[in-house]
C-alpha cells in the first residue's frame, strides 16, 4: 500500500513541502517551491489504507486515533499543506474525487432533517458539557462568526460588534418590537436585543443544554419579562413577529427543507417586518459536507452557496433587501477559538479525554483553513415582505453601530413608502 500512497503524494504535493515518516521510520519528502512546510508520521498500515481509500474521512479518524501525528510543525501547518495542494491539484487523488462525486449525489439524503432527526443532530454537538464552550468561546458564548471591523479586535469585542451589526440590520426603530430568534444558542443575541434595544424576544432552540443556560442567564440579568426561551423546532412556530433573526442555524436546516424554512419566516414575519439570516456559505458553488465533519461534528449540516438559497427565497414571496458577504471574518474567529482551546486543553481533557481533544483540534484547525483557502464565507441576508421596510441606503447600519439613537437613523423607515 505504501507505493500507492507515495504516488498520490507525488502528484498532490507540488506547493510547499511535506515530509512523511513511514511506519518503518523511513522518510520521503514531496513538494516544490514556496508554500507551507510540515512533516507527518504515519504509524501503521491502517492509516495508510485510510488515506488511500477514504482520505477525507480517514485523515481525521487517523489523527483522533493517533495513527497520524505531526512530526514537525503543527497541525495547522500539516493541514495547510494538504489544503493548498488539494485546491491546486484536485484530480491528484482519484479515489477522493470519486467519493466527492458520490457525496454530491447523496447530499439530499445526508441532509434529510425532519424534526426528530434535527433534534438528535443538535444534541450531538450542542448538548456537550456546557463548560467546554466556556473554555474557548467568548464570555457571551457566541458560537458563530464574529465581526472584525479593524482586524485586531479581541474576540469579545468582535462578537459584540457582530451583534450590533445584526441589530442594526434589524431596524429596531422603537422599543417593544417582538423579535423571534430562531436557533438562539445560549441566549446572547436575544439578551442583547432585549437589554440594549428594548425588544421583546422569543428564542427557540432544540438543545436542552442551551435552553437551560439561556433561561438561567435571562433570570440572572432580570430580563425574564422581556426574553423567554423555548425548546421548539422552527417548523412549529405559529405566532407573528415584527422582526426575525437567525444566526448560525440555517446550516442545520438541510437543502431539502429550505422552502419550508423560508415559508416559516414569511408566515411569521409581519407585513412591515424585517428578517436577518446569518449563515456559512460557499463562494465556489454547491458542494457537499466533508464526511468527517458530517460524522463527528455536525451530522445533517451543510453550508450552502447563495445560488441554492436565493431561488428558494424568490419563490417564498420574500424580498432580499440586503446581502453582505463576510469573507475572512470566520477564519479570524476560528483562530481565536483554536488558540483558546489550546490554552485550556488540559481542562478540556479532564472533561472528556485526549481523543476528544484531538477531534476538536482537527475540527477547529480544519475549519479555519477552509475559510482561508477553500471558498467558504459567511453571508447575511436581510429579508422583508415590503421592499420599503428598510431605509434606502446602508448608511443607517454604520450610524447605529457608531452609537446614534435608533430613531435618528431608522425613523419611519423608507421615505418612499406609500
Amino acid at each position: 500500500m505504501r507505493f500507492v500512497l507515495d504516488g498520490i503524494f507525488r502528484r498532490l504535493i507540488t506547493t510547499g513541502r511535506l515530509t512523511v515518516v513511514w511506519p518503518d521510520d523511513s522518510r520521503s519528502t514531496y513538494g516544490g517551491e514556496g508554500g507551507p512546510i510540515a512533516a507527518v508520521r504515519l504509524r501503521d498500515q491502517r492509516t495508510i489504507r485510510r488515506l488511500i481509500f477514504n482520505p477525507l474521512l480517514g485523515a481525521g479518524e487517523a489523527y483522533m486515533a493517533d495513527g497520524l501525528s505531526v512530526d514537525e510543525g503543527g497541525l495547522y501547518d500539516l493541514l495547510d499543506v494538504f489544503l493548498v495542494n488539494a485546491e491546486d491539484n484536485p484530480d491528484s487523488h482519484p479515489v477522493m474525487r470519486l467519493r466527492l462525486h458520490m457525496a454530491d449525489i447523496c447530499r439530499r439524503l445526508f441532509q434529510y432533517n425532519p424534526a426528530g432527526r434535527s433534534r438528535s443532530n443538535v444534541a450531538h454537538h450542542y448538548d456537550l458539557n456546557g463548560r467546554l464552550y466556556s473554555l474557548f468561546l467568548d464570555r457571551d458564548r457566541q458560537y458563530s462568526c464574529a465581526y472584525f471591523q479593524h482586524g485586531d479586535e479581541s474576540l469579545e469585542a468582535a462578537q459584540a460588534a457582530k451583534k450590533r451589526h445584526i441589530a442594526a440590520k434589524l431596524c429596531l426603530g422603537r422599543p417593544g418590537l417582538r423579535v423571534l430568534d430562531i436557533g438562539c444558542g445560549w441566549g446572547g443575541m436575544a439578551l442583547t436585543l432585549a437589554r440594549d434595544f428594548g425588544a421583546q424576544v422569543t428564542g427557540v432552540t432544540l438543545s436542552q443544554e442551551q435552553l437551560t443556560e439561556a433561561r438561567a442567564r435571562a433570570a440572572a440579568e432580570g430580563l425574564e419579562d422581556r426574553v423567554h426561551f423555548e425548546l421548539l423546532d422552527y417548523r412549529s412556530i405559529t405566532e407573528t413577529y415584527d422582526r426575525i433573526v437567525s444566526v448560525g442555524m440555517f446550516e442545520h436546516v438541510g437543502i431539502g427543507h429550505y422552502r419550508t424554512f423560508f415559508d416559516v419566516v414569511g408566515r411569521c414575519l409581519k407585513p412591515d417586518g424585517v428578517a436577518l439570516i446569518h449563515a456559512i456559505g460557499r463562494s465556489d458553488g454547491p458542494g457537499s459536507t466533508n464526511p468527517w465533519i458530517r460524522k463527528y461534528i455536525f451530522p445533517g449540516g451543510y453550508s450552502p452557496a447563495l445560488s441554492e438559497v436565493l431561488p428558494v427565497v424568490e419563490r417564498s414571496g420574500l424580498v432580499a433587501t440586503d446581502i453582505e458577504i463576510l469573507r475572512l471574518h470566520y477564519a479570524e474567529t476560528l483562530r481565536h477559538w483554536r488558540r483558546r482551546f489550546a490554552a485550556n486543553r488540559d481542562a478540556i481533557a479532564a472533561l472528556y479525554d485526549d481523543r476528544f481533544c484531538r477531534m476538536f483540534e482537527f475540527y477547529l484547525t480544519g475549519s479555519e483553513l477552509t475559510f482561508r483557502r477553500s471558498g467558504h464565507m459567511v453571508w447575511q441576508l436581510q429579508l422583508a415582505h415590503d421592499q420599503a421596510a428598510v431605509p434606502l441606503t446602508r448608511d443607517y447600519i454604520t450610524a447605529i453601530e457608531a452609537g446614534k439613537a435608533i430613531g435618528e437613523t431608522v425613523g419611519a423607515g423608507n421615505p418612499l413608502r406609500r
